[in-house]
């Protein structure tokens, strides 16, 4: 029986700085020391944390993330949304509860 699994193409990134930068910002983001202080004020901003582009817009990540992230070309700024969706399901389940009403579909 054959068997196969997915794996994600790895694709080259066309601007390692830009990329590596607002990546940097989101690791910052979901690292343990500052993942509850994030999801607060995405909590106070009144946005939903699926939502990639309102978190970016709102500054959440820095000044200048935003910025990095629309000079972009599509299949990194694909990767980087790829990456944040990951990362928020990454977070430990006790800060998802807290923060249920983030996660929950609505």
């Amino acid at each position: 029986m054959l068997s196969t699994t997915y794996q994600q193409p790895v694709l080259p990134i066309a601007d390692p700085q830009s990329y590596g930068a607002v990546k940097a910002a989101i690791e910052s983001a979901f690292s343990s020391g500052r993942v509850a202080e994030f999801l607060k004020s995405v909590e106070r901003s009144k946005l939903r944390i699926r939502d990639f582009q309102s978190v970016l817009t709102k500054d959440l990540f820095g000044n200048a993330t935003a910025a990095q992230y629309t000079s972009l070309v599509n299949v990194d700024q694909g990767q980087i949304r790829e990456f944040y969706l990951a990362s928020l399901e990454q977070v430990a389940p006790e800060l998802r509860t807290r923060f249920f009403k983030l996660y929950a579909y609505y």
